[in-house]
């Protein structure tokens, strides 16, 4: 993998961390109002989706070396 590439990942990885960060506190703001469970429900959906693609990306810059 070229270096640029790594580094484009790495970009990636940085903002969908910061991303699921940020739905951590939205979902923890809207259990302490007392929201809507479903809205609360969708939200957490989205996390981990964002979770699943951050996976995905570390194991792209990551690779299993099988020793």
């Amino acid at each position: 993998m070229a270096d640029q590439e790594q580094a484009a990942l790495r970009l990636q990885v940085a903002r969908l961390r910061q991303e699921h960060a940020d739905f951590d506190v939205a979902i923890e703001a809207m259990e302490a109002q007392g929201c809507d469970k479903l809205r609360i429900q969708r939200m957490k959906k989205k996390k981990l989706a964002i979770k699943d693609r951050l996976h995905e990306l570390e194991d792209q810059i990551i690779p299993d070396i099988i020793a």
